[in-house]
């Protein structure tokens, strides 16, 4: 199945940096006032979600899903079931992050709904990128990011080896409530090299 793109209303600044994530054949569905940024990122939208409490409900509502807005979830997570219910091969969200950090949290812990669903799933921001690191699962952070961070968010993290980074690790664990895998580096000329045995991590790999 082809990607699902979904675009929040929380701000963007580098748009050309937003487009170039887009591939031909995406999917994408933008959460109302999402839609402000239709016309920056130059993508037309697939599917309009929300309740158009912050942006003009849309004149043509062929490709629309109208939510109420009194309800349990944000227009963005309703915007994420959707995409596990159609089926798509993975996620990328962008403008889901920043302002308010109750709705940025939310949004991250997604990842993990994306990744209990087997939905690969990235965010995508003006200054990083985030996804869920699961257990024995190998993932390679190319040097060029300025850092990058693995957080527990879920559970106990076990048996993590870090390689080809400033800080390397052995064997470590990380819990929720001590989080000392923030700002390593990948050594120059190398690519660092992750891996868990039990639990997952958030990785987030800074740009700037």
């Amino acid at each position: 199945m082809n990607r699902c793109v979904i675009v929040g209303g929380a701000e963007i600044r580098d748009y050309a940096l937003m487009r170039s994530y887009f591939r031909p054949g995406d999917y994408v569905i933008y959460c109302d006032c999402g839609l402000k940024h239709e016309s920056s990122l130059g993508v037309p939208p697939s599917l309009i979600i929300g309740d158009f409490d912050s942006h003009p409900r849309p004149d043509d509502t062929s490709n629309v899903i109208t939510l109420p807005v009194m309800k349990d979830d944000t227009d963005t997570i309703f915007a994420v079931k959707e995409a596990i219910r159609r089926g798509f091969g993975g996620v990328l969200m962008m403008g889901v992050t920043g302002g308010r950090e109750d709705m940025t949290l939310g949004n991250i812990y997604a990842l993990l709904m994306m990744r209990n669903a087997g939905v690969p799933a990235m965010i995508a921001d003006d200054f990083s990128e985030m996804s869920i690191v699961t257990a024995g699962e190998t993932v390679r952070v190319a040097e060029g990011w300025r850092c990058f961070s693995l957080l527990n968010i879920a559970g106990c993290a076990s048996g993590i080896t870090i390689t080809g980074a400033k800080y390397p690790l052995n064997g470590g664990t990380i819990s929720p409530e001590y989080q000392y895998g923030i700002s390593n580096e990948t050594l120059p000329g190398n690519e660092a090299v992750i891996s868990l045995k039990e639990g997952c991590l958030l990785l987030v790999c800074v740009r700037c």
